[in-house]
């Protein structure tokens, strides 16, 4: 278990290290301070997907939550960085219980399309009521909304730490959960509910636990996607929104606390090199996915675990 500590600690550290000797370039800054804020979102769908076995097709749904919730109660209600994060926390954890509470009456492919229809409900209000959301354009926070305790979160630094520090708290708590009897129970429920059930606990209640936290997760990332970068638009509750964390959890490992991390390194990366090559760049990130599922079926992290280091969480 120590090792297992030290190794998630010592990641954050490099992540901190990398910025702080100035290793980072200008370009490499940024795209890392938007891959630790998705990777904070990936770490939601992780706790669902790769600890509870539940797969969802609609998280985009708990991801666009947080992020409206903020970006429109600071654009049209004034409110600070403080008042929206804890608004757009609620209203995740809320909406979060009422879709666990629904979706859960169904399983398998069932629970995956009712995700998916209640993800597309709120992309399609979110364009309907485009006088209030701007619709498929979006809306733009403005700098001097984006401070947080006198620090100008547009400044590339403090962004950076800011990211850092949003990601290293969603770790932590899925480390937590990891080593925790809630989530060893979580993986019995993963692995055989029938035996969960047959144990003694109750299946469906921690299955809602977990989507509750799931979704707070993912909204708190929206949240500070759109404070961070000072962007919110409809594009962010489309399908794709919904797909990203599902291939992050996939290649980087399903059910690993640095999974999400690598795989959303690993996608960022893939893609932005390969629009570089040629406008068909999606054959290139294809055939790259295809060959690390042919090859690391369990994912970066999830090998590394099963062929080398168990002690991995």
């Amino acid at each position: 278990m120590r090792k297992d500590i030290i190794l998630h600690l010592s990641a954050l550290l490099i992540l901190f290290l990398l910025e702080i000797l100035g290793i980072f370039s200008e370009y490499h800054q940024g795209n890392f301070a938007r891959i630790l804020v998705l990777a904070a979102y990936g770490v939601g769908y992780n706790i669902l997907f790769g600890y509870t076995g539940l797969l969802s097709l609609g998280h985009a749904l708990f991801f666009s939550a947080g992020l409206y919730a903020s970006g429109l109660s600071i654009y049209h209600l004034d409110y600070n960085i403080e008042q929206s994060l804890f608004l757009a926390i609620c209203i995740s954890a809320l909406i979060s219980l009422i879709i666990g509470f629904l979706a859960l009456r169904t399983i398998g492919v069932s629970f995956m399309i009712v995700t998916l229809m209640f993800s597309q409900i709120a992309y399609l209000s979110i364009l309907y009521f485009g006088s209030i959301t701007r619709g498929d354009e979006g809306f733009v926070i403005q700098q001097s909304n984006r401070v947080f305790l006198s620090m100008d979160l547009s400044n590339p630094t403090i962004r950076y730490y800011s990211a850092l520090l949003i990601f290293s708290l969603c770790m932590l708590i899925n480390l937590w959960i990891a080593k925790s009897p809630f989530g060893r129970v979580l993986v019995a429920i993963r692995e055989n509910s029938d035996r969960a059930l047959m144990l003694g606990y109750n299946v469906k209640l921690y299955k809602l636990f977990s989507i509750i936290i799931s979704g707070t997760i993912s909204g708190l990332a929206g949240a500070c996607y759109g404070i961070l970068f000072g962007y919110v638009g409809a594009s962010f509750a489309a399908v794709s929104y919904s797909i990203f964390p599902l291939l992050w959890v996939l290649i980087g490992g399903a059910g690993t606390v640095l999974g999400p991390l690598i795989g959303a390194i690993f996608m960022f990366y893939l893609i932005d090199y390969a629009s570089d090559i040629t406008d068909a760049y999606m054959i290139i990130v294809g055939v790259a996915l295809l060959f690390v599922t042919l090859f690391a079926r369990r994912g970066i992290i999830g090998e590394l675990r099963f062929r080398y280091y168990k002690w991995i969480s």
